[in-house]
């Protein structure tokens, strides 16, 4: 196959794949550092590079639970709190092998909607990235990660447009 024709797959295979369906296996750093490099290679106007990545794994990823159904309980009148979206919360962080944040950082020198453009690239290159890989992944952008500012360590230029979940989909 051709340049052109793996690309044409990787393209074609691409899609949204949840926590659910991730095994238990460990996606390898390499891979990981490999998903996170093709996202700075996404085009961005005057080189601003106005994404932020942040990953929680292991311990970290567990507190990111904890404080996600923290912050959807103390957000929800007691008539709108479901508990199984409480729990869904937790369970999606915690099957997933790496949650990585998605920070844009809107520079004041382009246009924002250049900005989060760049961003929504840099992202399509993480999803071929892991679908090459057959890495599960999905974007996600719950009202819940307006409430993150602390531990994500968002600026005021800053703003959180979601949570990149990945899981191996083999057991390699």
């Amino acid at each position: 196959m051709n340049n052109a024709e793996i690309l044409k797959n990787i393209i074609e295979q691409r899609r949204s794949i949840f926590p659910k369906d991730y095994s238990e296996n460990e996606i390898s750093q390499e891979i990981i550092n490999e998903i996170l490099h093709s996202a700075t290679l996404a085009p961005n106007h005057k080189r601003t590079k106005p994404w932020r990545f942040k990953i929680f794994k292991g311990e970290e990823k567990a507190r990111l639970a904890s404080e996600m159904q923290a912050i959807y309980k103390a957000t929800q009148a007691e008539q709108t709190f479901l508990e199984k979206k409480y729990q869904d919360i937790g369970f999606k962080i915690n099957k997933a092998d790496a949650v990585v944040s998605i920070v844009i950082n809107f520079s004041g020198m382009v246009p924002e909607w250049e900005e989060i453009a760049a961003v929504s690239m840099a992202v399509q290159n993480m999803y071929l990235t892991c679908t090459a890989h057959h890495v599960g992944c999905y974007w996600s952008s719950p009202a819940i990660v307006n409430h993150l500012k602390e531990s994500l360590t968002i600026e005021e230029n800053q703003k959180c447009l979601g949570l990149f979940y990945m899981g191996n989909l083999t057991g390699e």
